[in-house]
């Protein structure tokens, strides 16, 4: 494998749970951006969010971002899920050459089955109360977030898809 892979992707679309699998595989380090960030700031981002706010977060999401991505490291990358949707983030990721971007994409209903079990666990989506409410909820921000995700240099559609199965079709795309 000669580039590193990074994960785009709605949250609760497997960016992490792939990730790791991958990872494991090929003997490679995976990173989390959001718990990179979490290591570097000594606190977690919903403790960002609530006292400093969401543009601030984006701003110090981008500085370890530049950062992780400035690094020669090989290894498998999950970004958060609205990484790639603010400033010019993906404009600037997919510049990188010796980064292979996957966009992990999974349908609002899907999303909304997976996430709702685990709402709790999930700031930005623990207030809606049922799963009609999450998939519309989820529906709107992906029609936002799509024509980023858009630019990554392959997609695959996890729906109806087995860990094991794309797990598979992406270690051929990184053969």
């Amino acid at each position: 494998m000669v580039k590193s892979l990074i994960l785009i992707g709605y949250m609760g679309c497997g960016k992490s749970v792939i990730g790791k699998r991958i990872a494991a595989r090929k003997s490679l380090p995976f990173i989390d951006l959001d718990e990179y960030i979490e290591s570097k700031e000594k606190t977690t981002i919903s403790k960002i969010f609530e006292k400093e706010g969401e543009l601030y977060f984006r701003k110090k999401e981008r500085l370890h971002l530049e950062s992780l991505l400035s690094k020669k490291i090989q290894a498998v990358i999950s970004l958060g899920g609205g990484t790639p949707y603010f400033f010019d983030n993906i404009d600037y990721i997919i510049q990188k050459e010796d980064f292979l971007i996957l966009y992990l994409k999974t349908s609002p209903k899907v999303l909304a089955a997976r996430l709702f079990e685990e709402k709790k666990h999930r700031p930005m989506v623990a207030h809606l109360d049922t799963v009609e409410a999450m998939e519309k909820f989820i529906a709107k921000h992906l029609f936002e977030r799509t024509p980023f995700y858009l630019k990554a240099e392959h997609q695959l559609i996890t729906d109806n898809q087995s860990i094991e199965t794309l797990v598979s079709q992406i270690e051929k795309l990184l053969a």
